[in-house]
């Protein structure tokens, strides 16, 4: 009986899942508690012995139950006051494990490789070996702050959520960030991918603010200022370092 209940009632374990919200987890449970009705039911009527039929009806009638005693909790207890409560909580879990550790990435990936790839470009003027560098910064930023992310803090105590998709969100966002203006200098002449670049770190940078402003509660202009100035600091120090 146990092999048949695991052939016809497969559920994966919840932590090798994505984050699940609290409605998707109540729809989980009933499909779990209707599931296991039906085998119990099925089992029932294929077995030749009263006091095993019995037993597996018995736990039929438990499942159903439990099934019926999820609904009237339900309509109990989930007033409006609690799905807004539960909404908050939501919302409050993406800002905490999606949006802050990838706009974290984002800001780190689109100012910190600005030095090393203006540092190269202009000592070099050479784009191909510019686009390895910003390539080498991006990806290895892009790592170093995806374990940061991750191992800095297990959610436990703070309540920020599972840390590897923490520091998924951290990471991939960080190389993202560096990538976006190293891939202009794929093309051959200097100036041209230069100026593609530079083009590219404003959008980043607007894009930034927006998420800032949008997620972050932050005033669109402060935003950009402050992300502008720290920019353009980190800019200026890749092309003096690579003009000396």
């Amino acid at each position: 009986a146990s092999d048949v209940y695991k052939r016809q009632v497969k559920h994966r374990p919840a932590w090798l899942m994505q984050q699940l919200s609290l409605d998707v987890v109540r729809k989980r449970a009933e499909v779990m508690e209707l599931e296991n009705y039906r085998f119990y039911k099925q089992a029932a009527e294929r077995t030749s012995d009263e006091d095993v039929r019995k037993l597996l009806l018995d736990l039929a009638e438990e499942e159903k139950g439990h099934e019926s005693l999820a609904a009237k909790l339900t309509e109990k207890h989930l007033d409006a006051d609690t799905k807004l409560d539960e909404a908050d909580a939501e919302k409050q879990l993406f800002l905490l494990q999606v949006v802050q550790p990838g706009l974290l990435g984002l800001m780190d990936g689109s100012v910190s490789t600005l030095a090393p790839l203006f540092a190269a470009a202009f000592a070099t003027h050479d784009t191909w070996q510019t686009f390895l560098v910003g390539t080498a910064a991006s990806i290895g930023a892009g790592i170093s702050m995806g374990f940061a992310e991750a191992l800095s803090d297990d959610g436990e105590l703070t309540g920020r959520g599972h840390p590897w998709i923490r520091g998924s969100a951290a990471g991939i966002m960080t190389a993202i960030g560096g990538l976006g203006h190293t891939l202009p200098y794929l093309i051959n002449d200097f100036w041209t991918a230069t100026i593609l670049s530079i083009i590219i770190v404003f959008i980043e940078l607007w894009v930034i603010s927006w998420i800032r402003c949008k997620y972050m509660d932050t005033p669109f202009l402060r935003a950009a200022f402050q992300i502008a100035v720290g920019g353009f600091i980190v800019f200026l120090a890749g092309i003096l370092i690579g003009s000396a």
